[in-house]
């Protein structure tokens, strides 16, 4: 047994059963020595080829039964999952489950963060780590290695919506489709994933109600339809055999809308604006509008009311107004003399 360098890399060499043993470890002797040491103690402990076949499964392996026995079933953003799930096969396709180390995984994270933000490369750690968590439930490994990798720090302050004009100019570009689900995006407050998820009986329109049973906090919610969103969708199309209210031709949900919503941002000079941001604009204008905190929370379906805060400074005078409630149920007079207290009727 031991370990030799080529090529910058640290492999280790061992025998079991009369059968000689090599893996690439990295760059780090030290790893390399640690991971030999371990596999010396699983040789004499007879568990070596037990931890072997348990991971003689490979990442696009287990990225198919991810998808096709978690991901598609119980999730709606399903599709972002197969986008993250393409990024990181990129990285670590070919590669077996015990071969996915820490090291590995930092690697990958290191490389992302030269391409995209860090916001982007957490969310392709965090689908790493739940097809790990399925890994070990499905007897498929038995450790995550993405348990030991630090996420990065996101700058979650980012709030960018659109002015009133901005709104016009979007919507004038908005063409087919993309139109209502626009209109429904800036006057409810839905996701994306939530507006494509849409079937026909999920809407009341004699109540002027949008029922959402499966949310991102997993809450069902009650979202009102102002009188944009009911002839919005009044007008779309109805597929003949499809229960989804924005669907293709052969009744599927849209899985995507990013060529049309690209066509008509550039076509309306709207620069750095994502699909998230209709969110951010439909909140932004209800405070602005001087709709309560408390109230715009519960549109947006947040859990606390501290994710709404971020749009508290849009409403420069939401303080004042509190004072001056305050003001008014203290029912007091305010003279630069004195204060004098109104009296109070008292029904006998």
């Amino acid at each position: 047994m031991g370990l030799y360098l080529k090529n910058g890399n640290w492999f280790i060499d061992y025998r079991v059963q009369g059968r000689r043993k090599r893996e690439k470890i990295g760059p780090s002797k030290a790893l390399a020595e640690t991971i030999l040491k371990k596999r010396k103690v699983e040789i004499a402990e007879n568990k070596y080829l037990d931890i072997r076949r348990e991971h003689k499964i490979k990442f696009e392996e287990l990225a198919q039964l991810y998808l096709d026995l978690h991901a598609k079933p119980n999730k709606k953003s399903c599709h972002s999952d197969e986008d993250l799930i393409k990024t990181l096969g990129k990285h670590f396709a070919g590669k077996y489950l015990y071969e996915i180390t820490p090291m590995a995984v930092e690697q990958f994270k290191a490389d992302r963060a030269k391409e995209v933000s860090p916001a982007t490369v957490n969310r392709a750690l965090a689908c790493l780590k739940c097809m790990f968590n399925k890994a070990i439930e499905w007897g498929k490994a038995s450790d995550n290695p993405v348990k030991k990798v630090k996420l990065f720090k996101e700058n979650n302050k980012r709030l960018r919506y659109l002015e009133k004009e901005e709104i016009v100019k979007l919507l004038a570009h908005c063409r087919g489709y993309l139109r209502p689900i626009v209109i429904v995006a800036l006057n409810t407050g839905m996701r994306k994933g939530e507006i494509l998820g849409l079937k026909w009986h999920d809407i009341d329109f004699r109540h002027n109600i949008i029922y959402l049973l499966n949310t991102k906090n997993g809450e069902k919610r009650e979202i009102p339809m102002n009188e944009q969103v009911r002839v919005a969708l009044i007008k779309v199309r109805k597929h003949p055999e499809s229960p989804y209210i924005f669907c293709n031709k052969d009744g599927n949900p849209f899985g995507d809308i990013k060529k049309s919503w690209l066509t008509a941002l550039n076509k309306s000079g709207i620069l750095q604006f994502r699909f998230h941001d209709l969110r951010h604009t439909f909140a932004s204008h209800l405070v602005m509008s001087g709709v309560d905190l408390n109230t715009v929370r519960e549109l947006m379906g947040h859990k606390s009311l501290e994710m709404t805060l971020r749009y508290s400074h849009l409403s420069p005078d939401h303080k004042k107004r509190a004072v001056d409630i305050l003001g008014q149920r203290m029912d007091i007079i305010w003279t630069p003399e004195k204060i004098i207290e109104k009296p109070v009727a008292v029904s006998v």
